[in-house]
């Protein structure tokens, strides 16, 4: 299951992390949030202790949202030692994301 990023845990969890955070900006009521959230599960565990990969409230979390200016979700960033090196909007396959992260690691 994907980490849960929020506020209050953002700066611990993907700022100070020395790695690669995958961070999905989404919302609930978002229908292609809906068909990326099982790819970010899946990445979640095939990547456990090489890279936190999770998801973002954006209804929940602005704080987060606003710093980072998500605007169209879902929204993907990929952090490496708390610096956004890559950024995907919209829908993406499995195959396409892994090949995103697996360059950062």
């Amino acid at each position: 299951m994907a980490f849960e990023f929020t506020d209050s845990n953002f700066q611990d969890t993907a700022i100070d992390n020395d790695g690669v955070a995958v961070v999905d900006f989404w919302a609930p009521w978002c229908g292609p949030c809906k068909m990326i959230g099982p790819i970010i599960d899946e990445l979640s565990n095939d990547y456990e202790g090489k890279a936190t990969i999770g998801k973002v409230n954006v209804d929940d979390n602005p704080t987060i949202s606003t710093k980072y200016g998500i605007r169209n979700i879902p929204t993907i960033l990929i952090l490496k030692n708390g610096e956004v090196v890559d950024k995907h909007m919209g829908v993406v396959t499995k195959h396409a994301l892994a090949a995103k992260i697996d360059a950062h690691l």
